[in-house]
């Protein structure tokens, strides 16, 4: 059931640089300290390739020691649960869970759970939980459910800051252009008058459009990219979780946000009708939250540019970084998502003085 097998090569070991900016140590989301992600992956027989995927923000007794957050919707085609609250309130109260489509109800019941077994909360009080999907219905049916809580307390047992990316937990069963995709994650180090901070990106890819690679027009060149592309049945959709440890209000997550899909146009995607392109975002910081007594040590809205940079540099990375991490896989009706060919790929990249 639980098939997790480690990738030899990220994205960035081969040599490939995006952006102008430094990655984090593990060029993660998880070098945002405290936060650790954990997956479990379910293959089963010919029709089950699917998973569920838990980022912690590792806040201990998250839901009374809430974190400010924010969601931005791209394209709404989707069913991502705990977002009217979220708007409405500005925070996070609980872990956040990746899966399919249909298993949204399964993983949000799992986290529940989990808050309500760890963390005082009063009987009178409910939990909200940031649930977000792609459908991976190519390789995976998902009229059977195959998500079920004990996956979702598993993954969150599994969670670690070397997590593994590619075709793991809920990016097991999803693709990305023509190819294989995944879970993909970079980073960002950014600094503000002498204070460093971290931006980090985890991404659940599942959509198509003509795949470029550092400006490099991969897909027109490997001939996977044509108008039938753009018609196609399932237009797809992208998860994209942003953490930070800078100090941010809600409302300044929400502008972060918005430039995460700014790094998800440069990798050849229009968002299309179909799609769901969905952006969470928070901070470990506090200060930014309202009523805490220290709002006003957020950092000021003339000093968040090389936020939005870092964020849109680390959501094109994490995209690429799901692309070199899947491998090949067939699933139901005999229906197969090819690795991306990297030798052709970096081959055409050092062509184009990328490498």
């Amino acid at each position: 059931m639980n098939n997790i097998t480690k990738v030899k090569k990220r994205f960035f070991q081969y040599g490939i640089t995006i952006g102008l900016l430094k990655p984090g140590l593990l060029n993660s989301i998880a070098d945002v300290n405290g936060v650790m992600v954990g997956h479990v992956t379910k293959i089963k027989g010919d029709d089950v390739r699917t998973g569920v995927s838990i980022i912690d923000p590792g806040i201990k007794n998250l839901y009374n020691l809430k974190i400010p957050a924010a969601f931005y919707v791209g394209n709404g085609t989707g069913k991502v649960a705990g977002t009217i609250q979220v708007e409405e309130l500005g925070t996070l109260e609980a872990p956040i869970g990746l899966t399919n489509t249909l298993s949204v109800g399964y993983v949000t019941q799992g986290i529940i759970g989990l808050v309500l077994s760890r963390e005082r909360v009063p009987k009178i009080q409910s939990v909200n939980v940031l649930v977000g999907e792609c459908n991976d219905g190519i390789l995976n049916n998902i009229h059977k459910n195959s998500i079920f809580e004990k996956d979702v307390i598993l993954a969150y047992k599994n969670r670690r800051k070397d997590f593994n990316v590619g075709n793991v937990g809920a990016g097991c069963g999803t693709r990305c252009f023509s190819w294989k995709g995944g879970i993909g994650t970079s980073s960002r180090l950014v600094k503000i008058q002498r204070k460093e901070y971290t931006v980090g990106v985890l991404v659940q890819t599942n959509y198509g459009g003509a795949l470029e690679i550092a400006g490099v027009p991969i897909g027109t060149l490997l001939l996977k990219t044509d108008y039938k592309e753009f018609i196609a049945d399932t237009d797809g959709s992208c998860m994209i979780v942003v953490a930070t440890d800078a100090p941010l209000s809600s409302r300044q997550l929400k502008r972060v946000a918005k430039r995460a899909l700014m790094g998800l146009a440069k990798t050849g995607t229009v968002m299309r009708e179909g799609s769901g392109d969905f952006v969470i975002a928070f901070t470990t910081s506090r200060k930014g939250l309202e009523g805490s007594g220290v709002l006003g040590q957020c950092l000021l809205d003339s000093q968040l540019n090389v936020m939005f940079l870092a964020t849109a540099e680390a959501t094109e990375e994490a995209v690429y970084d799901a692309l070199f991490a899947a491998s090949t896989m067939g699933g139901r009706d005999g229906n197969v998502l090819e690795a991306l060919p990297k030798e052709k790929v970096i081959e055409l990249l050092s062509q184009y003085g990328k490498r």
